[in-house]
């Protein structure tokens, strides 16, 4: 690579081998003003003075070099995979946007391996997270103004594609445990509480049961809401081990398949997933009453996608106590913060 710095006045009718960057503190932005291979003008000259500009750099590439614009494009057919749209490249950076809203997904150690060269820059949003559409899920680059031709096929061979998993409009019924509730001594709180959960899924509440303790009762209460049509039945309270607690075996009852009963993460270690044909059947302890994310949250985002996730709760043990951080510093962790 061969780079020519020039006195502007001398850059007049040559192309700018990158883009450059202007920040405008009155409005608060900062952007490119002037992009990649455009021709330098007399008009530009108090533009370019006026952002401090006083030379250029002129870029003049091997025959085995890469431009950082050409990489990332690149890099970009590589990772783009299903439901992502592509932003850029913008001063050499290309960005991933989430055309409608699921769950994120890709092979973590395809990031780790194209970022094991110095050269690139590649970062992602966790995987296995819901994300809306709109939302950038990753952005990269190479950090020079070019790199060999090797550095790319390298970085591209240890690519693979980032892909968002949409989300279906599930339909939920509701099935709220407990003698004390169904006697009218405690107020259920917790159905606003799930309303307000469906809405990034475009889920529905069809209808909410409020049962005592028997299992046949809680049986009967989740068959009626599959006769009514629901694609997810969640039945809340009675998890834990006392002898009143009784939901499993009200699920258990119903279900055709058990797929866990427990989960290494908290709160809500005694979250239960079983299936009846293809639609599931949820247990959810009494912490998602009181506790605004739990287990709960974590595996919303894979039933209303439609991804297996019985080997992946064996994995939330890693951040598992993420959901009982006080100011999670990750905004963007799979719990969606805390």
């Amino acid at each position: 690579m061969k780079i020519t710095v020039l006195p502007v006045e001398e850059a007049l009718g040559k192309p700018l081998a990158h883009d450059l960057t202007q920040v405008d503190i009155a409005r608060g932005t900062k952007g490119a003003r002037f992009k990649k291979g455009q021709i330098i003008g007399p008009e530009d000259l108090p533009v370019l003075r006026s952002m401090g500009r006083e030379h250029l750099q002129i870029l003049e590439l091997e025959p085995d070099e890469v431009h950082e614009d050409d990489a990332a494009l690149e890099m970009a057919r590589v990772l783009q995979g299903e439901n992502l749209s592509l932003k850029g490249p913008d001063e050499g950076r290309c960005t991933l946007v989430a055309d409608v809203s699921g769950l994120l997904l890709f092979r973590e150690a395809s990031v780790h391996g194209v970022n094991e060269d110095p050269d690139w820059v590649l970062s992602t949003l966790l995987p296995r997270r819901s994300v809306q559409a709109g939302q950038p899920v990753a952005a990269f680059r190479i950090r020079p103004l070019s790199v060999r031709r090797t550095v790319v096929d390298r970085a591209l061979a240890a690519a693979s594609p980032l892909r968002v998993v949409p989300f279906r409009p599930l339909k939920v019924g509701l099935v709220t445990t407990g003698s004390e509730i169904r006697s009218g001594k405690i107020a259920d709180a917790f159905r606003p509480k799930l309303e307000r959960k469906l809405v990034p899924y475009g889920g529905t509440l069809l209808d909410q049961w409020i049962v005592s303790d028997g299992v046949e009762e809680i049986a009967g209460a989740i068959r009626s809401a599959l006769d009514r049509g629901a694609d997810l039945v969640l039945c809340t309270g009675g998890m834990s081990v006392d002898a009143d607690d009784r939901t499993p075996g009200g699920i258990r009852a119903v279900a055709d398949r058990v797929a866990f009963q427990g989960v290494p993460s908290l709160p809500g270690s005694m979250l239960m997933l079983a299936w009846a044909g293809d639609r599931a059947l949820m247990g959810a302890p009494a912490c998602v009453i009181h506790d605004e994310t739990t287990t709960l949250d974590r595996l919303l985002p894979f039933l209303f996608a439609g991804v297996p996730v019985e080997q992946e709760v064996r994995r939330w043990g890693v951040g598992g106590l993420c959901a009982r951080c006080p100011a999670c510093v990750f905004p963007n962790c799979a719990f969606g913060g805390a």
